[in-house]
């Protein structure tokens, strides 16, 4: 902020310090300033400077209390720049999976907003150098493979100056990029919400933190996004069939007793435990509460419950971001419960239809030396990708054609919405419900509302009703 309301006061002694010194006074804005200087007739130079500066009818900063003209030149910054810096100074407090989501956004805009696109590297070629060089603070320290480094030399070289980003057109070129896929067919709402929120941010922090901007230039802009939904797709939500169907038909995907059979119990825990897939990745032995049942054949002689229910005790949970994106290299972070505050534990009931396979899983397989229940042949982490191919494979194989190419279950994650549908429409109080999940029950409704049973049937009665009297 800037003020020409100026007062000034003479030169005198600095009686504060040791040696000799003198003081030059001045309100700028109703603020006091002052500075300092070794001999009287320097200290008469400076306020000499400042009351010519106010003749000439110059603005005085508020903040550093000086005219515009003897204010520090500012050596301007290009939006390359400011993206590493915004980056920098968000990374260490940043989980993995958001490091990597703000990565993805600015990879996707920063190639746009340079001054010219001749002579630009391939597309695919410059962002992997953003993501794995240019972007990703970790690994500014080593060195940079000859065709990465030519390619981010010449963003670099062009990258507009953060001034330039006021400009309507050029902020609407970067919405309009971040709208699409590589491939140039429309992202989905979720993407380019989450990817126009990180550009928000990082103007935001332009504008507040930097002070490059007056202010955030996307507010500027008439831009409208693809509208998004919370809700679940009804499409999605397998019925209690079809879920069993694919959990037998995942024990076919890979060889025999395989890498297929040893993710059942985890697609398994999803479905029946409401579990996230990154809860289910982590979880351990010491988290499971299974009762003894009975194995006996024929006449029982042991006594014990051959169906009973059992608990899960979550406390953990392990995204797998990547290695580009955690701090111990590793593909998956150990991380807490999602949005809830570290050491809080969520218990989950689980029915003996689950209990039976997990007992069966741990027979089988085995931990992993942490006690993970779910675990590669040689104790690794199953990966994202794993779990994720390995369940189409098991649709190709249980769903007909016309099931296949639909979104019935088409993701692991979908399990999880079919467990929160099941419940609710067995008429689970939604607060249990929620609890279970690890939502709020805002969340709840907002996300299932659409998945409910019923609710046209009972409507359509009271229209009846209502139109019968």
């Amino acid at each position: 902020m800037k003020s020409t309301n100026v007062r000034f006061w003479d030169v005198r002694r600095n009686k504060s310090s040791k040696t000799v010194s003198y003081e030059v006074r001045w309100i700028v804005g109703g603020k006091s300033k002052s500075r300092t200087r070794r001999t009287k007739a320097l200290a008469e130079s400076f306020l000499s400077d400042l009351r010519q500066a106010a003749r000439r009818g110059e603005a005085f900063d508020v903040e550093t209390g000086l005219p515009t003209s003897m204010l520090p030149k500012e050596v301007p910054v290009t939006w390359y720049e400011l993206a590493r810096a915004y980056i920098k100074a968000k990374w260490p407090s940043a989980a993995g999976e958001t490091r990597k989501s703000t990565l993805d956004a600015l990879a996707t805009v920063t190639p746009v907003l340079v001054s010219t696109t001749r002579g630009a590297p391939d597309a695919t070629l410059l962002r992997r150098a953003l993501l794995h060089y240019g972007l990703n603070p970790p690994r500014w320290e080593i060195p940079v493979p000859a065709e990465e480094a030519v390619a981010l030399k010449w963003l670099a070289d062009r990258s507009l100056l953060v001034a330039d980003l006021a400009e309507a057109d050029v902020i609407r070129s970067a919405l309009n990029t971040i709208a699409v896929t590589m491939a140039g067919r429309p992202a989905a709402a979720t993407t380019v919400a989450r990817k126009r929120a990180v550009f928000y941010n990082a103007l935001k922090y332009a504008v507040k933190e930097r002070k490059l901007l007056e202010a955030n230039p996307i507010d500027q802009v008439d831009w409208k996004a693809p509208e998004k939904t919370d809700q679940v797709d009804r499409s999605v939500v397998a019925n209690p069939a079809q879920v069993r169907q694919l959990l037998a038909f995942v024990t076919y995907v890979g060889p025999l007793g395989g890498r297929g059979t040893r993710l059942r119990a985890m697609y398994a825990c999803m479905y029946y435990g409401g579990l996230r897939p990154s809860e289910a990745t982590g979880l351990r032995r010491q988290d499971c509460e299974l009762p003894d049942l009975c194995v006996c054949v024929g006449d029982c002689i042991c006594e014990l419950p051959v169906s009973a229910w059992g608990r899960l005790t979550l406390t953990k949970s392990r995204p797998g971001p990547g290695r580009l994106y955690t701090d111990s290299g590793q593909t998956h972070d150990d991380k807490g419960l999602k949005r809830r505050p570290v050491g809080e534990k969520r218990v989950v009931p689980i029915p003996p239809e689950l209990v039976r396979i997990l007992i069966w899983h741990l027979g089988e397989f085995g931990t992993a030396d942490d006690g993970r229940l779910f675990h590669t042949s040689t104790g690794g982490t199953v990966s994202a990708s794993a779990v994720w191919r390995f369940w189409r494979s098991a649709r190709v194989l249980g769903f007909s054609p016309e099931q296949e190419a639909s979104l019935l279950v088409g993701r692991p994650y979908d399990l999880r919405h079919a467990c929160a549908t099941l419940l609710l429409n067995a008429g689970v109080p939604p607060k249990e419900v929620a609890r279970r999940l690890g939502h709020s029950v805002e969340v709840l409704w907002k996300v299932y509302a659409g998945c409910l049973d019923g609710d046209e049937e009972r409507i359509n009665r009271m229209i009846e009703k209502a139109l019968a009297a």
